[in-house]
């Protein structure tokens, strides 16, 4: 299905830009109270998108030549960044209000965000690719500097615009030698230039070097070592809404689209890409595994475990197969869930006189507030891959394919790796047991609450019913792979 005939396939991303758009001039003709209704409308935009999506049964389908690919992996992925997008607005409210900017910038932001990150996951085409990451990016950029009377705020979006700048023109650059040694934008036409021309040939060196460039963009994007260095002192300095929308949504797109290039324009050169991936995930598992063990702020520390938790989810994509990359869609699923139910804990560490991110703050949390100490402790425990918790799984469906195409050292290093970022998870939960009560946190907001208990839920209770995500994800990697 090609061409304009079935212009149903975009309606997903046209309604997220009809709404930002609407929900924008709401904003700008009822500017004072309009932050509240603004957040509550592109949180019902970006639920019922992602209800849209995940309840559609259409065969997939191809727009613009094949620039626009809309299938099972593309519907699966959109609709976590969905519900990333959805989760953060909903439980940013108290956080908003006490910092006094719950304005309707932000979620219109969000919502043009989330729509070139739903291009990005269904890219079929170099330029594509190249519209949704910087329709993604120019409105990170912005809600990183977001809160204008914070120094550090505004010097995270200083940062994050520079360096993204940086890896944009390196992606750049791979496209332009792709495509000079292709002769094609589109992944299809891509894939079938980039195969060794004879039996024992080498492939083109040019093409190599393009897919090398290439990929460091788009590793820039998922932040994989050493393309990591923006994202301490982003995760830190943005507001922490948005920090949480960081390290959900806009990592998960990213993962879909490095995914789709290498799988859909280079499956013909497998052996090239995947040392690459077995490269950044090596690097990023043990970088992740030992810078945050001296970490005193926690939002600092969870840029480290992102950093670590992109690495095991390179571990599946690493073998190249069908089953690392349902792996990987499982990973990124439980990882959404564990990364939106900790910020949850961390919007809540607020006291009378502000906010405080400093770990040692949390001091004696099970005396003064248990319910939130042992949810907390359970996501924690499921971080650190400790049975029979949900992050446990999601490693075992990254690490089995590797094992199962070779790459036995790789799983070896990501378990040595997992051993050794377990301390500063159980770092935090022997302050909060066992150390001596600080002063108690206001209580949690009703909706931070919400986000928070489910959360917790599904990450202690996924052991007794994994089927659907199983299911859902084997169908999407059937349709990529």
């Amino acid at each position: 299905m090609d061409s304009l005939s079935n212009l149903s396939t975009l309606y997903p991303e046209i309604g997220i830009v009809i709404a930002a758009m609407a929900l924008l001039m709401l904003g700008a003709f009822r500017s004072e109270e309009a932050g509240a209704a603004v957040n509550w409308l592109a949180i019902l935009t970006l639920a019922g998108t992602a209800a849209m999506i995940g309840l559609s049964e259409a065969p997939s389908a191809t727009l613009f030549g094949g620039s626009f690919i809309d299938d099972p992996f593309a519907r699966f992925m959109k609709v976590l960044v969905l519900i990333g997008g959805a989760a953060t607005l909903l439980m940013s409210f108290d956080y908003l209000r006490g910092a006094k900017i719950l304005k309707f910038e932000l979620p219109v932001l969000v919502l043009l965000s989330t729509a070139g990150m739903m291009m990005m996951i269904s890219a079929g085409s170099l330029i594509a690719l190249y519209l949704g990451l910087e329709m993604q990016s120019l409105a990170l950029y912005v809600i990183a500097a977001f809160q204008r009377d914070s120094v550090k705020s505004s010097e995270a979006g200083l940062k994050y615009f520079v360096l993204g700048a940086l890896s944009s023109g390196m992606l750049l650059y791979g496209a332009s030698l792709v495509y000079g040694y292709t002769g094609s934008t589109e992944f299809s036409a891509i894939a079938s230039a980039a195969v060794p021309p004879a039996e024992g040939a080498r492939i083109s060196v040019g093409l190599v070097f393009g897919l090398v460039f290439v990929m460091a963009g788009l590793a820039f994007k998922i932040s994989a070592v050493p393309f990591h260095m923006w994202v301490p002192d982003v995760y830190e300095g943005s507001p922490t809404p948005v920090t949480a929308f960081f390290a959900a949504a806009p990592k998960i797109a990213a993962m879909a689209l490095l995914m789709r290039t290498v799988f859909d324009a280079f499956p013909g050169i497998i052996p090239q890409w995947q040392s690459i991936v077995v490269f950044l995930a090596i690097a990023s598992m043990v970088l992740g595994a030992f810078a945050a063990i001296g970490q005193t702020n926690i939002k600092r520390l969870m840029a480290y475990s992102s950093i670590g938790h992109i690495g095991y989810a390179l571990v599946g994509l690493s073998a190249g197969t069908s089953e690392g990359i349902r792996g990987v869609l499982i990973y990124l699923a439980i990882y959404l869930v564990m990364t939106l139910g900790t910020f949850a804990a961390i919007l809540s560490m607020r006291r009378a006189d502000g906010m405080v991110e400093d770990i040692d703050q949390l001091s004696g949390l099970a005396r003064t507030n248990l319910p939130m100490a042992a949810v907390l402790a359970a996501l924690l425990f499921s971080l650190a891959g400790i049975p029979p918790l949900a992050g446990f799984w999601a490693k075992w469906y990254v690490f089995l394919p590797a094992i199962g195409a070779g790459y036995y050292e790789l799983a070896v290093i990501g378990v040595i790796a997992s051993v050794i970022g377990a301390y500063y998870y159980l770092r935090i939960v022997k302050i909060m047991f066992f150390d001596q009560a600080a002063v108690p946190f206001l209580p949690m907001g009703r909706l931070t609450k919400l986000v928070f208990g489910v959360s917790g839920l599904i990450v202690m209770l996924y052991v007794v019913y994994p089927g659907p995500l199983v299911s859902a994800a084997e169908a999407a990697a059937r349709a990529l792979y």
